[in-house]
């Protein structure tokens, strides 16, 4: 049985690093919202044109053009054996539209990872990138080790953020959108917008929920459990 994983969480949730974590293991392709919309332009494909556009005038992307680079990525060879989608579905609309792209295939398998808005407001303004290469700083590893802590965790109010970046050495900056005034917005539109995805796939014998507010290895365990009981229950 192919692996149709859609992944679903709020910002700072984690959802993006145990996507990758799972698609690793499982020899599947991990595909964002972002790297289709990058893949599609540079491909020149019809709607990657209308996406560049969009994307060029500063708009948002509308919902056609979205589930439309979905189907064409979907429709690459790499994904017929499985794949996990991080960042789409993020409406109900896209959620139908999804539904009849996979068509015939294996059923989709859905968890949520979930945890409270002041647990990710915490972890997101703690958050650093780095300037030089561009990567997601990982502040509570830096931490860790500085500290002589094994256990993965998120770091904790009041410790010092790591001033380089522990793979190039660049400056580590704070991103734009991860001010506090910012982080509640995004939680508020998400909130709004895609939590009633959560309604759409809760009586799927194929949605599972998992606490996003444990520790990156436990949550690591716990997915790996529901994936497994999941596609088990499809």
């Amino acid at each position: 049985m192919a692996l149709n994983l859609v992944m679903l969480g709020p910002p700072g949730a984690g959802k993006g690093t145990q996507a990758k974590a799972v698609a690793a293991a499982r020899g599947i392709p991990h595909i964002s919202t972002g790297d289709m919309l990058r893949e599609a332009v540079a491909a020149g494909t019809p709607i990657g044109l209308r996406a560049g556009a969009v994307m060029a005038s500063g708009q948002l992307v509308s919902d056609e053009i979205i589930v439309g680079v979905v189907r064409e990525r979907l429709a690459k060879p790499d994904a017929q054996a499985g794949f996990v989608l991080d960042g789409f579905p993020r409406t109900v609309p896209q959620a139908e539209a999804l539904d009849a792209i996979v068509a015939g295939r294996d059923p989709l398998v859905v968890v949520d990872i979930a945890a409270a808005d002041e647990e990710l407001i915490r972890r997101l303004t703690s958050r650093r990138v780095c300037s030089r290469c561009g990567a997601n700083a990982d502040v509570a590893a830096t931490l860790r080790q500085a500290q002589g802590r094994s256990e993965p965790g998120r770091g904790t109010p009041g410790e010092a953020v790591p001033a380089e970046c522990g793979t190039c050495g660049g400056a580590l900056t704070e991103r734009a959108d991860d001010r506090e005034e910012v982080i509640r917005e995004r939680l508020r539109v998400y909130a709004r917008d895609t939590r009633p995805l959560i309604d759409y796939y809760r009586r799927r014998p194929t949605f599972r929920s998992v606490n996003g507010a444990q520790v990156p290895s436990a949550v690591a365990r716990d997915l790996e459990a529901a994936v497994n009981a999941a596609a088990a229950g499809a």
